[in-house]
């Protein structure tokens, strides 16, 4: 599983001119899976974005996560997160899960995250417009291959 978090003081997804989903001061998240990723992945990196102190205080340090400030998650499936771009120049997707149980994954990481955060999602497999206004910037990359 990978997340690519970035702290935004908005973020929007739109699908066929349609938003589906807005968040003002928060994190956009977007999230791939790997084959091989496991349910037990879902609830450690749910905890490690709403948990992750990547928001600053009132001395500016970077000490304060997503629950500590209230803020929204918007939450992004994509599927390229997987790719493999080693060789050649065209990325390979072999390590991509399989979209039917990706979407499963997908779907149950919101609710796990719904439990600590507001939540908002694009659409998964749709053809996705995503703005995100980055404040920092502030991107990191979370692995679960490195983190649990």
């Amino acid at each position: 599983m990978k997340v690519v978090i970035q702290r935004v003081s908005e973020g929007k997804v739109s699908v066929n001119g349609e938003v589906t989903g807005a968040i003002k001061r928060g994190i956009v998240a977007l999230v791939g899976f790997e084959k091989g990723d496991l349910p037990s992945f879902l609830e450690k990196m749910a905890d490690k974005i709403v948990n992750l102190r990547i928001f600053e205080d009132e001395n500016g340090k970077m000490n304060l996560s997503l629950k500590d400030i209230k803020g929204e998650l918007l939450l992004v499936p994509n599927f390229t997160l997987a790719a493999d771009c080693k060789k050649g120049r065209r990325p390979s997707f072999q390590s991509s899960e399989l979209p039917e149980k990706a979407k499963e994954m997908f779907e149950t990481f919101v609710k796990v995250c719904e439990k600590e955060v507001p939540v908002k999602t694009g659409v998964f497999g749709a053809d996705m417009k995503v703005y995100i206004l980055n404040d920092g910037p502030v991107t990191l990359i979370l692995n679960s291959k490195e983190i649990f």
